[in-house]
This record gives C-alpha cells, sequence and structure tokens, in this order.
C-alpha cells in the first residue's frame, strides 16, 4: 500500500470519527434537553390538571437509553471512561501502555459481541411486531440506540488500542487522548 493512499484511509477514518463526535454531541445534548423538558411539562401537568401525561414516563426510559449507550461511546472518545489503575500506575510507562492496549482490545471485543447480540435481539423484537404501550411505537426502533452506541464505543476502544500499540511515546486513553494530557473534571 502506498503512503498516499494509506493517508487516504488516515483522513477517511478521522472524517468519521468527526462525524462520528457530532452527531453524538447532539443527540446526546437533545436528549437530555427533551428529558428536561417532558419532566417539566409532566410535573406542571400534574400539579395544574392533577393528571400526568401518559407518555412521560416511556419517553424518559427511550432517552436514558438512548443517553446512556451514546454517551458510553462518547466517553471512550474523551477518554473519560472508568479506569482501574491503581495497579498499572505502578508499571513504568512501556508496560502501562502495553496494559492499556491489552485492556482496551479485550474492552473493544467485549462491546463488539454485546453490539452483535443486540443487534439480534433488535431483529427478533422487529419480527415480534411489539410495539411501546404509551406511544405504541414499534419497540425495536427504541432500542436501536444499544448497538449503535455499543458497536461506536467498540471501534473507539480499538483505535485507542491501535494507537497504543503502535506509538512508543505516551500512553493513550483514547485516540487522541494521552494520560497526560488535562481532563476537564468537576470539581466538588
Amino acid at each position: 500500500m502506498s503512503e498516499e493512499s494509506s493517508t487516504g484511509i488516515v483522513r477517511f477514518a478521522q472524517s468519521i470519527d468527526r462525524g462520528l463526535a457530532q452527531l453524538e454531541k447532539h443527540l446526546l445534548a437533545w436528549a437530555i434537553i427533551l428529558m428536561a423538558v417532558n419532566t417539566i411539562a409532566n410535573v406542571c401537568a400534574r400539579v395544574g390538571f392533577s393528571s400526568s401525561l401518559f407518555f412521560s414516563e416511556e419517553l424518559n426510559q427511550f432517552l436514558i437509553v438512548l443517553v446512556t449507550f451514546v454517551g458510553t461511546s462518547a466517553a471512550a472518545r474523551q477518554g473519560r471512561h472508568i479506569r482501574m489503575s491503581a495497579f498499572t500506575d505502578l508499571l513504568p510507562t512501556e508496560g502501562r501502555r502495553r496494559m492499556l492496549a491489552v485492556t482496551q482490545a479485550v474492552t473493544s471485543v467485549v462491546l463488539a459481541v454485546l453490539a452483535w447480540y443486540a443487534a439480534h435481539y433488535i431483529m427478533r423484537m422487529y419480527g415480534l411486531g411489539r410495539v411501546t404501550p404509551a406511544l405504541q411505537m414499534p419497540m425495536w426502533i427504541t432500542l436501536l440506540w444499544i448497538p449503535l452506541g455499543l458497536f461506536t464505543a467498540s471501534l473507539q476502544f480499538a483505535l485507542a488500542c491501535i494507537v497504543n500499540a503502535a506509538s512508543s511515546g505516551s500512553v493513550y486513553l483514547a485516540q487522541h487522548v494521552t494520560e497526560n494530557d488535562e481532563v476537564d473534571m468537576p470539581t466538588i
């Protein structure tokens, strides 16, 4: 493979990654806004009319599934996932990088397998024709976020593993995030 074609593949992968990041950002933002508006409207309906909105709880459940699984991919992309690093932090940089690459590879495979099972479950829901109780939406549509989020998180961990395996310097928590990068974490 020529250097020009490999550069084209890298640019293509980076553009897909940027597109997925934008999609995740918008999905997460709008899902959280919609949950807040839905919850406030339901409270107002309960207080003002002594009756809840019949679809409110169901809609929030769907949005929580979306936020959970799309958020998993976003956290993996930013290197903000949970790490148990008490023992690996004692290793030298090379050992930490290799151990993290192995962990990322295993995590990627596990997430890909879970995405495969989730996709098969959705196909079964599609075949059964189940609908949601309140909104009467096909159940499979409300579950699409599960395999999508698991698969994209699997890709993020695989990319981070490849970067860790190929590099000789920093330890990468995600494709573009090293452990030396300052992470903006909220303080309590």
